[in-house]
C-alpha cells in the first residue's frame, strides 16, 4: 500500500558565472587583495553550481546538502551583485521538469537573466531532490518514517514557497512546473504524505485508535484536497505525470478514509456501538473494493482489504446472533475528528547546516549604493567649501593686484625690480612657464576626442542591438516575447546622455581657460624672461624715497602680512577637509541590519553636518577677516597713492606691474585648470570603458538570449502543420469492422469519482475501409471479440459462421495477403489498384498463384451464397501492448 509520489528534476544548461562575476569584481574592487580574495570567492561558486547541477545527484541527503548550501550562496550573494538584465548579465536557461517534449522539438525550456529565476529552479530541485530521498526511506523504523516526514515537509514548504515567490521573481510567465498552480498542487501532496508518515508512525507505535483515526482522517482530507487541485486546474492534466498521479492520489484518499473508518469501527465496538462498528467497516470495505476496482494497478489493498473484510464478518456474526444493534446509514454517523500534525517548513535562509558565505566581506550593492552616494555628497560638500576659500583667494589677489600692491611698496626706488615681482617670474619659470601650459593645452583634444570615441562606440553597439531586435520583432510579432531592447537600454541610453553632457559642458570650460590664457599670455612671456630683459621691460620712474618709513607704508605692510596669514591658514584648512574619513559603510550595515533598508539621504546628511559643521564655520570666519581686511587695505592705499608723486612715467610703472602680478595670478590658476583638466579627462576614460564594457556585456548577452529564442522559434515552426486542416475523403473515413483480440481498458480512470459507478471502457479506434476479399469457405472457427456485436442470428452458437453475404456487383482483384503483426488489417499488394478492374473496358487480370500457397476457391455456383470471410489465425498478437 506504501506507494509514495516524488517528483522529478529539472535541468539546467552549463553557465559560466567566473568571467562576468570577475570583471564586476575587477572594476568595482581596486585593490589587488580584495580583488584576489573575490575572485577566488567566485571561482568557488562556479564549482558549487556545477557540483549541484551539472551532475545526477544520488537520492542521499548529502545530494541535498549541496543544493541547499547552492541555494544558500544565491540568497547571500543576490544583494552583493547588481544581477539584472541592463547591468550584470546572466542568463540561466532550465528546462521544464515534466514536459519531455517530442523526438523533433525538444523539451520545453526557458532562458532568463535573473537570478531569482535561478533561486527558484534550485529551490524546486531541492524541493523534489527531497520528495525523492522521502520516497527511498525504510518505514519499517522509526528512524525511516522520521526522515521520511521530515523531508516531505521540507518539499512541502519550498513548494509552498515557490507558489508565493515565483511571478515577482521572474516578472513574466514561468514554465508549467513551476507556476504557481502546479507548485501549489505538489506542495498539497508533499503534505499529504507526510501526514500519511505520521499515520504509519502512530499505528506502528500502537497508538489509541481514536488518535490514528484522526491521523488518517486528516491524511484523506489533505490527499482529498491534492485530488482536487490536480482535477480542477486546466493547465495539469496535459502532463503524463498528473496523469499518473491523480489515480494515485485518488486511491491514497480512499485508502485513508477506509483507514480512518476501520480505527473509528474498532473505538465504537470498545463503546459497545456495534451497529456503528458494522457501518463503519461497511463503508471502509466499499472504499477498499471501490480502490482494488479502479486503482488496482496502482496501489495495492490486499491486506487492508483482508484486515476489513475479517473484521466485518466477525462483526456481523457477533451482531446477528447476540447483539442485534441496528446498523446505521453512513450519512448518520458522527463525524470522525482531524489530527493535523504535519506543517510545511517554513523556508529561511540559510536552509543548509554547513553554509558559509563565499562572499562575507563583501557589502551588500544597497551599502554599495548608499555609499556611492554619500561619496557624492561628501565630494559636493568638500569641494563647496574648498572653492569658497579659493575663490575668496582669487577674490584677494584680483583686488591686491589692481592696487599694485605688495609691489608699490617695494618699488619706492622707481628703477630696480619689486621683490614680489621678481619672486612670482621664478615661480612661474620653475613651473615650465608658457612651455607647460602649450603642452597641457594641446593634450586636452586628443584627450576629449578618445572619451568621445569610446562613447560613441558603446552608444553604437546598443543601436545596432536595438535595430536586430526591433527587425527580429516585427518578423515574428507576439513570438519574438523577449523585453524590448529600447525599454531595457534606456537606463544605459540616459547615462550614455549624460556623459555626453558633460563633454560638452568640458569643451566650454576648455574654451574659457584657453580665452584665459590667451588675454594674459604677453605678461606670462614677459615673466618668463631672464631678469636683465623684465627689468629692461618695466619703465622706470621718478623715485619715492620719501615715503620709505612713512606710517602709512607700515600700515599697508601689517595688513598685506595679515592676508598672507589668512591666505597660509586656508591652505592648511584645505588639507584638513580634504583629509576627513569617517566608516560610514558600518553605518549603512547597522540601519540595513536594523530596518531591512537604508534612508541614506537622512544618514549622510546628519554625519556631513557632524563632520563639516565646524569646517563651515571656520571658513566663514575667514572670508570676513579677508573682507574687513581688504577695505582697510583700500583705504590705506588711497592714502599712499595721495602722498606719491604722481607722473605719466609712474602711471606706466606701475600699471605694467599690475599686468605682472595678474599674469602670475592667472598662470597659477590656468595650470590648476589644465592639469585637472587633464585629470578629469584620464578619470572619465576609466569610468567611459567601464560604461563600454557594461555596454558590450549586456550586447553579448542579448545576442546569446536572441539566438536561444530564435532556435527555439525554430522548433516550434518545424513542429507546426504546414498547411490547414482539410476534409477526409468519405471512402477513407468509414468505419471498418473491428478487428479480432481484446481491446485493452484504458491505463488510468480518474475523470470520475470514486463513488460513480465504472464506464465501460471504448473500443479502440479502426482503421479505414479496404475493398473486401472474395470469400470461401472457413478452415478455422472465428474468434469473435468480447466488445464487438454478434453478427448472427441472436440464436447462433458463439463460434457459428457469419450470415451469407450477397455477391458483389463487381469483380474483385486479388486477395490481400493478411500481416502478422496487425490483426484485421491487410497489406495492399504492390501496384494494386481496385478501381482499375472492370472499369475503362480492362480486361480482367486472371489470378496467379503464388508457389507453395493453395489458392483461394472459385465463385460458388449460381444461386448459392458466398460462405464467410476467412478468419485470423488465433497465434496473432493485438495492435496494442497488453498492460
Amino acid at each position: 500500500m506504501a506507494t509514495f509520489i516524488s517528483v522529478p528534476l529539472k535541468k539546467s544548461s552549463e553557465v559560466d558565472l567566473v568571467k562576468p562575476l570577475s570583471k564586476f569584481v575587477t572594476a568595482s574592487y581596486p585593490a589587488e587583495e580584495e580583488q584576489g580574495e573575490y575572485i577566488r570567492a567566485v571561482e568557488e561558486l562556479n564549482k558549487l553550481r556545477r557540483n549541484a547541477l551539472g551532475r545526477p545527484l544520488d537520492k542521499h541527503e548529502s545530494s541535498l546538502e549541496i543544493l541547499l548550501r547552492y541555494y544558500d550562496q544565491l540568497c547571500a550573494v543576490e544583494p552583493k551583485f547588481p544581477f539584472s538584465e541592463n547591468q550584470l548579465c546572466l542568463t540561466f536557461t532550465w528546462k521544464d521538469a515534466f514536459d519531455k517534449g517530442s523526438l523533433f522539438g525538444g523539451s520545453v525550456k526557458l532562458a532568463l537573466a535573473s537570478l531569482g529565476y535561478e533561486k527558484t529552479c534550485v529551490l524546486f530541485n531541492a524541493a523534489a531532490l527531497a520528495s525523492q530521498i522521502a520516497s527511498e526511506q525504510n518505514l519499517d523504523n522509526d528512524e525511516g518514517l522520521k526522515a521520511a516526514a521530515k523531508y516531505y515537509q521540507l518539499a512541502s514548504g519550498a513548494f509552498g514557497h515557490i507558489k508565493d515567490t515565483v511571478l515577482s521573481a521572474l516578472n513574466r510567465e514561468p514554465t508549467m512546473d513551476i507556476s504557481p498552480e502546479t507548485v501549489g498542487t505538489l506542495s498539497h501532496i508533499m503534505l499529504a504524505q507526510a501526514q500519511e508518515v505520521f499515520f504509519l508512525k502512530a499505528t506502528s507505535d500502537k497508538m489509541k485508535d481514536a488518535v490514528i483515526a484522526k491521523l488518517a482522517n486528516q491524511a484523506a482530507d489533505f490527499y482529498g484536497d491534492a485530488f482536487k487541485q490536480c482535477q480542477y486546474k486546466d493547465n495539469l492534466p496535459k502532463y503524463f505525470y498528473f496523469q499518473e498521479v491523480l489515480p494515485v492520489l485518488a486511491a491514497k484518499h480512499c485508502i485513508m478514509q477506509a483507514n480512518a473508518e476501520l480505527h473509528q469501527s474498532i473505538l465504537a465496538k470498545q463503546k459497545k456501538r456495534f451497529g456503528e462498528e458494522i457501518a463503519r467497516l461497511q463503508h471502509a470495505a466499499e472504499l477498499v473494493k471501490t480502490v482494488a476496482s479502479r486503482y488496482d494497478e496502482y496501489v495495492s489493498v490486499k491486506d487492508l482489504s483482508d484486515k476489513i473484510n475479517r473484521a466485518l464478518t466477525a462483526a456481523k456474526k457477533d451482531n446477528d446472533f447476540i447483539y442485534h444493534d441496528r446498523v446505521p446509514e453512513v450519512k448518520d454517523l458522527e463525524h470522525i475528528g482531524k489530527a493535523a500534525l504535519v506543517k510545511a517548513t517554513a523556508i529561511t535562509p540559510p536552509l543548509s547546516q554547513k553554509f558559509s558565505d563565499l562572499f562575507e566581506k563583501m557589502v551588500p550593492m544597497a551599502v554599495q549604493q548608499s555609499m556611492s552616494i554619500y561619496n557624492q555628497r561628501k565630494a559636493e560638500t568638500v569641494n563647496r567649501l574648498v572653492g569658497t576659500m579659493r575663490e575668496a583667494t582669487n577674490l584677494c589677489n584680483g583686488v591686491l593686484a589692481s592696487l599694485n600692491l605688495p609691489a608699490a611698496l617695494e618699488d619706492l626706488s622707481g628703477d630696480s625690480i619689486p621683490q614680489s615681482i621678481a619672486e612670482k617670474a621664478r615661480a612661474v619659470v620653475q613651473q615650465g612657464g608658457l612651455q607647460n601650459i602649450e603642452q597641457l593645452i594641446k593634450d586636452l583634444p586628443e584627450l576629449l576626442t578618445r572619451n568621445r570615441e569610446i562613447l560613441d562606440e558603446s552608444l553604437k553597439m546598443l543601436d545596432d542591438e536595438e535595430t536586430t531586435d526591433n527587425e527580429l520583432r516585427t518578423k515574428f510579432n507576439q513570438r519574438w516575447n523577449r523585453t524590448p531592447s529600447g525599454d531595457l537600454y534606456k537606463p544605459l541610453r540616459t547615462e550614455g546622455a549624460n556623459f555626453r553632457n558633460i563633454l560638452d559642458k568640458a569643451v566650454q570650460a576648455d574654451q574659457v581657460v584657453r580665452d584665459r590664457y590667451n588675454t594674459h599670455c604677453e605678461m606670462i612671456a614677459l615673466l618668463c624672461k631672464p631678469e636683465n630683459e623684465l627689468s629692461a621691460a618695466i619703465p622706470s620712474a621718478n623715485p619715492t624715497k620719501t615715503l620709505q618709513g612713512s606710517e602709512v607704508v607700515n600700515v599697508l605692510r601689517s595688513q598685506l602680512a595679515q592676508l598672507d596669514e589668512i591666505k597660509k591658514e586656508r591652505e592648511t584648512m584645505e588639507g584638513e577637509i580634504k583629509a576627513v574619513t569617517f566608516d560610514m559603510c558600518t553605518t549603512f550595515l547597522t540601519a540595513l541590519a536594523q530596518d531591512g533598508a537604508i534612508n541614506e539621504e537622512q544618514l549622510s546628511l546628519a554625519q556631513l553636518d557632524q563632520l563639516y559643521s565646524a569646517y563651515n564655520q571656520r571658513v566663514q570666519a575667514s572670508l570676513r577677516s579677508q573682507e574687513e581686511l581688504l577695505g582697510q587695505v583700500q583705504t590705506s592705499h588711497q592714502e599712499f597713492s595721495s602722498l606719491k608723486q604722481s607722473n605719466t612715467e609712474a602711471n606706466q610703472r606701475e600699471e605694467v606691474l599690475k599686468k605682472l602680478a595678474s599674469a602670475h595670478d592667472s598662470y597659477i590658476e590656468i595650470t590648476s585648470n589644465l592639469r585637472e583638466g587633464t585629470k578629469f579627462y584620464n578619470d572619465l576614460t576609466e569610468i567611459l570603458l567601464k560604461f563600454q564594457n557594461k555596454c558590450s556585456d549586456i550586447v553579448f548577452a542579448r545576442k546569446t538570449e536572441r539566438d536561444e529564442l530564435l532556435k527555439d522559434l525554430q522548433q516550434s515552426i518545424a513542429r507546426e502543420p504546414s498547411a490547414p486542416s482539410f476534409n477526409v475523403p468519405a471512402y477513407q473515413s468509414t468505419p471498418a469492422a473491428p478487428a479480432g483480440g481484446p481491446t485493452p481498458a484504458p491505463r488510468t480512470v480518474f475523470a470520475q469519482q470514486p463513488q460513480q459507478p465504472q464506464q465501460q471502457p471504448q473500443a479502440k479506434p479502426m482503421p479505414p475501409a479496404r475493398p473486401p476479399p472474395p470469400t470461401f469457405t472457413p478452415q478455422a472457427a472465428p474468434t469473435t471479440p468480447t466488445n464487438a456485436p454478434p453478427t448472427g442470428p441472436p440464436n447462433a452458437p458463439p463460434n457459428a459462421n457469419p450470415p451469407p453475404v450477397a455477391p458483389p456487383s463487381q469483380a474483385q482483384g486479388p486477395p490481400y495477403p493478411s500481416y502478422q503483426g496487425y490483426p484485421g488489417y491487410f497489406q495492399m499488394p504492390m501496384g494494386y489498384n481496385p478501381y482499375a478492374y472492370g472499369q475503362y473496358n480492362m480486361p480482367y487480370m486472371p489470378y496467379q498463384a503464388t508457389p507453395g500457397q493453395g489458392g483461394y476457391p472459385g465463385a460458388p455456383p449460381a444461386g448459392q451464397p458466398y460462405p464467410g470471410y476467412p478468419q485470423q489465425p488465433p497465434q496473432q498478437q493485438p495492435y496494442y501492448p497488453q498492460q
